[in-house]
């Protein structure tokens, strides 16, 4: 498909206003302004594929089965009506973020989507813990690994476009679900229905959409992007343009500290002397915020901004800061979070790698004030 019939598919969707990026593949992020909302609406929602869009009938989401095997002692097949009745539903607030949001920052340019700052978003997921599926399996002594498997195909060699797992650990954390509603909803086929994955503090690649299988492994699991640069971070400082060896990377298991103001934007129109309300998010991974700085003038004074309680512990952080424009001119508006393990955002460049991955320098939005 082009542009403009991914366009078409959005805005029959409800969700018009993302901006397409150039790919085979659907994607389209969320422009920031529409960024204003605690949990972010579904039509708002940034949507990531790395493989053909699939299509389903009724029938077909109907019969949908889950199937759970491998390192396991009662392997299990389920169906959407049996894992609500046999498991206890729950919902949890947390952010889903692309782990190449923000690639287009990073100098030299590195290849993959080039995201701009809205591959990101906070809804609610509602579903059964994927520890409760995984119990009732009878996990192995040996299993230390899963794998993900859906039914999105690569555009170009027509194999699984993606495949991805956790490591046990977070498999079995309570905040990681099998998920088949957000916001409230039964989740949307451009979300992944009728089931996902959700781990809270991963990238969004471990989020993997039409949930088919999960099999349990006694090894780190060797899937569609899961191997080689693909959602690996370098073990050690790199030159930008360097390309260190594949087993210099490894999996990303925890997205860094960010931020992100929402309001004021460039485009609008302010005042000397007249309050602005500097608006914006801030979130980190697995680890609680510690707080969010904002600086008026590019980075040369910060002054610690107000935050709001979170909706959970992987819910984003609402900041707020009223600031009064002393004179005309151009100013530089700048969030910096930092982390209870004193992990802070970079001022400038964030760390360079191949993929250009989890980039969390701090965001610049230039205003005019008149």
């Amino acid at each position: 498909m082009k542009a403009a019939a991914f366009e078409d598919l959005l805005r029959r969707s409800g969700k018009g206003d993302l901006v397409v990026l150039e790919d085979v593949t659907l994607n389209a992020e969320a422009p920031v302004h529409l960024l204003r909302d605690a949990v972010t609406p579904i039509d708002r929602f940034f949507v990531r594929n790395n493989g053909v869009l699939p299509s389903f009938t009724a029938q077909q989401l109907n019969d949908w089965r889950l199937v759970i095997d491998g390192e396991v002692d009662r392997p299990m097949s389920l169906g959407l009506d049996d894992i609500r009745s046999r498991f206890e539903t729950v919902t949890e607030e947390a952010v889903l973020e692309c782990a190449g949001n923000g690639r287009r920052n990073f100098t030299p340019p590195t290849e993959g989507l080039q995201w701009g700052d809205g591959a990101i978003g906070c809804a609610r997921w509602t579903g059964v813990r994927l520890a409760d599926l995984l119990r009732a399996a009878g996990p192995r002594p040996s299993a230390c690994y899963t794998a993900h498997f859906s039914c999105d195909r690569d555009p170009k060699s027509d194999g699984p476009a993606l495949s991805r797992g956790l490591p046990l650990w977070k498999a079995l954390s309570a905040e990681t679900l099998v998920a088949f509603a957000m916001n409230g909803n039964p989740l949307t086929p451009l979300h992944g229905a009728p089931m996902r994955i959700v781990a809270p503090g991963f990238p969004g690649s471990a989020w993997q959409k039409w949930l088919e299988r999960i099999t349990l492994r006694d090894r780190e699991h060797d899937g569609a992007k899961m191997t080689g640069y693909d959602y690996r971070l370098p073990v050690r400082s790199l030159q930008p343009g360097e390309k260190p060896a594949p087993s210099e990377m490894k999996v990303i298991e925890d997205m860094p500290v960010k931020s992100l103001i929402v309001s004021p934007l460039a485009t609008e129109k302010l005042e000397v002397g007249q309050a602005v309300q500097i608006h914006g998010f801030a979130w980190s991974g697995h680890t609680p915020l510690a707080g969010v700085d904002v600086s008026t003038n590019g980075g040369r004074d910060w002054k610690a901004a107000e935050m709001s309680p979170a909706g959970g512990a992987f819910a984003w952080v609402p900041f707020r800061l009223s600031w009064t424009p002393p004179s005309a001119g151009h100013f530089i508006l700048m969030p910096r979070a930092r982390n209870a393990r004193g992990a802070a955002q970079p001022i400038e460049e964030a760390p360079w790698n191949p993929k250009g991955y989890a980039n969390n320098q701090c965001q610049k939005v230039e205003v005019l004030v008149a």
